[in-house]
């Protein structure tokens, strides 16, 4: 198989009946469900397969998407299928590390858990927003988030004229107005219930510091490109930190797909429900070649696509 990233979508991708085909279909799927449930305390059927409000609360919404994630992950992987370096945007990083052998899945289900209970109950409701900008450069983003009167900053890099902004909600707004007096495309606020990424998380991520310290991080089979600055993790001792650190600064998504095709990574399989960072992309730079796996009947046909240029 060509040099291969596996990248894992973060919360926002989620939808009610994600990884049902690869729970009906395999065995190890079903597993990864049942772990979780028993880790978590959770149904994860229910959470994942019907309608429920509870879906996109972040405290069960994160738990839930990682399963869904990891769940197709073990399909791919009883396949026969294996990533030289892994990446995942946000929540989508505990899955990554998973899929590169740093975290065992028990503990990633524990941590996340727990990370989408810290970060709910990190700002009061209603005192945080976040705001997708599309149309303008992110340095020019920068400079309204030094403009605006509180705390707001850049919380995602998506590429190179989608960026997301983080945290007061009057701040945010200031940031949202002056995008649009500037003819952004797109000035829109998230449908969140927390300011993700941005300084507000200080507290939720000394918090999350304290649990990461109870958790073993084994050496990595490949490394991983790391949200917070955009590198290759070969080194089990940066996992920690670099988790804390990407609950309150910005997720460097752009810069992490920069990094991989540097390193000549020849195609990127997005592992998780819908298509976001396949779309991501494309955007920043359309010669990536990019499959998403969300359904079985996708992977039948990457195997497909896989076999084909084999045999070719």
């Amino acid at each position: 198989m060509k040099k291969t990233a596996f990248i894992f979508p973060g919360q926002g991708a989620q939808i009610a009946g994600m990884a049902r085909d690869f729970f009906d279909q395999f065995p190890a799927s079903r597993a990864v469900f049942e772990t979780a449930s028993h880790v978590t305390g959770l149904d994860m059927q229910t959470l994942c397969f019907t309608e429920n409000e509870k879906l996109d609360q972040t405290e069960y919404t994160q738990v839930a998407l990682l399963t869904a994630e990891l769940a197709i992950l073990a399909a791919v992987r009883e396949s026969g299928f294996y990533p030289n370096v892994t990446a995942g945007q946000s929540l989508g990083e505990y899955a990554a590390l998973v899929a590169a052998g740093y975290l065992q899945m028990e503990d990633a289900f524990r941590l996340v858990r727990e990370r989408g209970i810290l970060m709910q109950n990190a700002v009061p409701l209603g005192r945080g927003a976040m705001v997708a900008i599309i149309g303008l450069t992110a340095d020019v983003v920068e400079g309204f988030c030094q403009k605006a009167q509180g705390v707001v900053a850049v919380s995602n890099y998506n590429s190179q004229k989608q960026t997301v902004v983080s945290g007061e909600r009057d701040a945010v707004m200031q940031v949202k107005q002056m995008a649009e007096e500037a003819k952004a495309r797109l000035a829109t606020e998230l449908k969140v219930s927390i300011p993700s990424h941005s300084p507000l998380m200080k507290g939720a991520a000394a918090q999350l510091e304290e649990l990461l310290n109870k958790v073993e991080v084994r050496q990595g089979t490949v490394p991983y490109v790391a949200n917070a600055n955009a590198e290759f993790i070969r080194d089990a001792g940066l996992v920690k930190p670099l988790l804390a650190q990407q609950m309150y600064s910005a997720v460097r998504w752009e810069q992490s797909v920069r990094a991989m095709q540097a390193a000549e990574v020849e195609q990127f399989i997005e592992i998780g429900p819908g298509e976001t960072l396949t779309k991501l992309n494309k955007k920043i730079d359309r010669s990536l070649v990019s499959y998403n796996i969300s359904t079985a009947d996708d992977l039948a046909s990457f195997e497909q696509t896989e076999k084909g240029e084999n045999q070719g």
